[in-house]
């Protein structure tokens, strides 16, 4: 059998373009081979920084602890507290503080609400302005068979400076004084 002169050229056209479509496949695959080692260099890169970075850190916090301790020995005399330095209660706190002077402001308290029921042996709330007992609002809706978060955002509505806020623990201590 023989070939054709343009038979034999398409047959040497294809093994060339094989060929050279065999070349781009492995040029590609060793591109991207590259491609990835370049990607780990600069991941490895940054990680050096970062711990580079944080030694940095670690080595100023390090210096200025040292010079804190200079600056304590010298000039400013801090030593650790000794056992017989710490508190036992509130009280103790509380009886280290000075007495507020002429035209200070009140002091911030804050008050907690407890839903108790009416058989309770508990005392009730006064008015620190009327004198008269005061019913929570809150503790009326919750009963009446209103949710209490219904209850609550009604109870911050209507809430006022003196209002249905539970001062209970701190008008006892008042009166205690």
């Amino acid at each position: 059998m023989i070939i054709s002169g343009s038979r034999l050229r398409q047959i040497g056209w294809a093994a060339a373009l094989m060929a050279c479509f065999g070349l781009f496949l492995a040029l590609s695959f060793r591109v991207h081979a590259v491609k990835s080692e370049v990607q780990l260099a600069e991941r490895e890169i940054i990680a050096l920084k970062r711990e580079t970075l944080e030694l940095e850190t670690e080595f100023q916090a390090r210096a200025s602890q040292r010079q804190l301790a200079n600056w304590n020995a010298v000039e400013f005399g801090y030593e650790a507290p000794r056992a017989d330095q710490y508190l036992e209660n509130e009280r103790q706190l509380a009886s280290l503080g000075s007495p507020r002077g002429p035209g200070a402001p009140t002091p911030i308290r804050v008050a907690r609400a407890e839903l108790a029921s009416a058989d309770s042996d508990a005392p009730r709330m006064v008015s620190p302005v009327t004198g008269k007992p005061v019913e929570l609002a809150v503790a009326r809706q919750v009963e009446e068979g209103q949710g209490f978060a219904g209850a609550f955002a009604d109870l911050l509505s209507e809430a006022t400076p003196v209002g249905t806020a539970n001062a209970r623990t701190v008008l006892a201590a008042e009166v205690r004084e």
